[in-house]
């Protein structure tokens, strides 16, 4: 059966200006394709037809099945607020050590997912672009995640550390394999300037339940306190079932996600003359990207909230043992108390968006998520949080976590929407559609989460000389300072700067309203060219 996507191709599996890769890659999907009923273009579907194909409203079921990946980047998640922990007190890696490992993969992924986002954007195949590379990444991220938290047994410190960076490295590699294309993908499948909120919207919603979820559940039933260990995360047994059911969790939600879209690749922007892929190119498209204010103001905001969220995510681990305390069954009310915030961040977003701009309602949500989360770390070094071990405790901690994560979701959605809409402006600006490009920097973004945020948590902790082999209640005064001091002013500061960066961000509803319109045109001409 023929497979006919938006962007227009040869059908013959030897054409001459084909790639030895994307030959095979037809290959696989004609042989696919036989058990599959065929995707053909209506009239509104064809490549960058008006207004009538382009400004569309997606449904549910679409929504749902593009965020059904976001169990893989839970999975990943989760692993996240455990690795630095493993490696460092389970496994006996230094702090400043484990920092280099994830500093490592980050530069990784500073060189790999402008790569693959570039070669995404050029790339053709009976598939279309975006879905060759997410069915790639199935298997490599699922073994290469197995691996990370199933290291050989007896190695030594430095051993451990060079198998954390091979392994991180292949991990991050390979979900960018997916989180690029994937995004970019998301940015295709509509020019309504709402309803690309509302897609990535539920696409965020579903890594923040996801995430929440499964750290739930490993905190329940995959670490949970036992006899010799008050906190289950140090019982090196248990990771084989983090490894064994992560992997496998991982394999199936990007393959069903993959699947599940394909229906969407006749509405994707075509690419209908080859560009060979050049280092000249490349730099060219970079250099474009870098002088758009707009996307520096977008980038720098994300990075900067998700490298907050990574040193947050890894430190306030370190703060829960062995500061406050709390042990591995209390701490799924961390990932309770972040629910609400899923649950409503689409209507307070509606609500908002009827109100203020974009960037506006991003740096409400931004303040209001770093304030609450820091409070009860300000109030642990000024002496005003209750005892471990009582429910006032409890309700503090996770208190203020609620508030702060009722809107934090919010600001991944506007970061997301921001994105697509500054591949519009990059459009109109250069005539070049470079979503993958674009969206690298949300999928480097989200790793740097545990990458950069990491790599700043284990350097922070050999700054204040967290000691190995750590005993709760066994902590120096200052060292737990250390901690407290960490997870409070540091973070509250990165976070905040991040709002700071927001306010360059020029693109509102009226310009970008009065560039589409000028980009409809100049697809229709685009299209009547082809035609003839």
């Amino acid at each position: 059966m023929d497979v006919k996507p938006s962007n227009n191709l040869s059908s013959q599996p030897g054409s001459s200006d084909e790639s030895k890769v994307e030959r095979w890659v037809n290959f696989l999907a004609a042989y696919f394709m036989v058990w599959r009923q065929p995707i053909t273009l209506s009239s509104e579907g064809k490549n960058m037809g008006g207004l009538g194909s382009r400004d569309r409203k997606l449904s549910v079921k679409a929504k749902v099945l593009f965020a059904s990946g976001a169990i893989q980047e839970g999975v990943v998640s989760a692993g996240g607020i455990v690795t630095l922990i493993f490696y460092n007190q389970v496994l006996g890696v230094s702090p400043a050590l484990a920092g280099i490992a994830f500093a490592i993969a980050s530069v990784s992924d500073a060189i790999t997912d402008p790569l693959i986002g570039t070669y995404s954007d050029q790339f053709k195949s009976k598939i279309g672009r975006r879905h060759p590379f997410m069915f790639f990444s199935a298997l490599p991220l699922a073994v290469s995640f197995f691996f990370l938290y199933q290291p050989p047994q007896e190695l030594s410190a430095t051993g451990y550390f060079w198998w954390l960076t091979v392994f991180l490295v292949l991990v991050r590699v390979s979900q960018t394999f997916y989180l690029v294309p994937h995004d970019a993908l998301g940015a295709e499948l509509t020019d309504n300037y709402e309803e690309r909120s509302s897609i990535f919207g539920y696409n965020a919603v579903a890594v923040a339940v996801f995430a929440a979820s499964i750290a739930m559940f490993a905190y329940i039933l995959v670490f949970p306190s036992t006899e010799g260990y008050d906190n289950g995360l140090l019982n090196k047994s248990r990771y084989i079932i983090l490894a064994s059911a992560g992997s496998i969790t991982i394999f199936f939600s990007v393959i069903i996600c993959a699947l599940g879209t394909m229906d969407q690749i006749p509405y994707l922007h075509g690419t209908n003359v080859r560009q060979k892929i050049s280092f000249k190119k490349y730099v060219r498209e970079l250099t474009d990207l870098i002088t758009n204010r707009n996307y520096i103001a977008a980038c720098l905001s994300l990075l900067t909230c998700y490298a907050s969220l990574g040193i947050i995510t890894v430190c306030s681990s370190y703060a829960y043992i062995y500061v406050f305390e709390i042990p591995t069954e209390d701490m799924i009310w961390g990932g309770l108390a972040k629910m609400p915030g899923m649950l409503v961040a689409l209507p307070v977003l509606a609500f908002m968006s009827k109100f203020f701009e974009k960037k506006t309602t991003f740096i409400i949500a931004c303040a209001w998520t770093a304030i609450m989360v820091s409070t009860p770390f300000f109030f642990g070094l000024f002496d005003l949080l209750p005892p471990p071990g009582t429910a006032a405790q409890l309700w503090v901690v996770y208190g203020t976590l609620a508030l702060g994560f009722a809107i934090f979701p919010v600001t991944q959605i506007i970061i997301d929407s921001q994105l697509v809409d500054v591949a519009d402006d990059h459009e109109y600006r250069t005539k070049r559609r470079s979503e993958g490009v674009i969206f690298s920097v949300r999928s480097f973004g989200n790793k740097a989460t545990a990458g950069i945020g990491s790599a700043l948590a284990g350097f922070g902790l050999e700054v204040i000389d967290f000691p190995e082999n750590a005993k709760v209640g066994g902590l120096e005064p200052a060292t737990m300072d250390g901690l407290l001091i960490i997870n409070g002013p540091i973070y509250l500061g990165f976070y905040l700067l991040a709002c700071v960066f927001m306010t360059f961000y020029k693109i509102d509803k009226e310009y970008h309203s009065s560039i589409l319109s000028e980009l409809e045109v100049i697809r229709e001409k685009k299209s009547l060219q082809d035609d003839t």
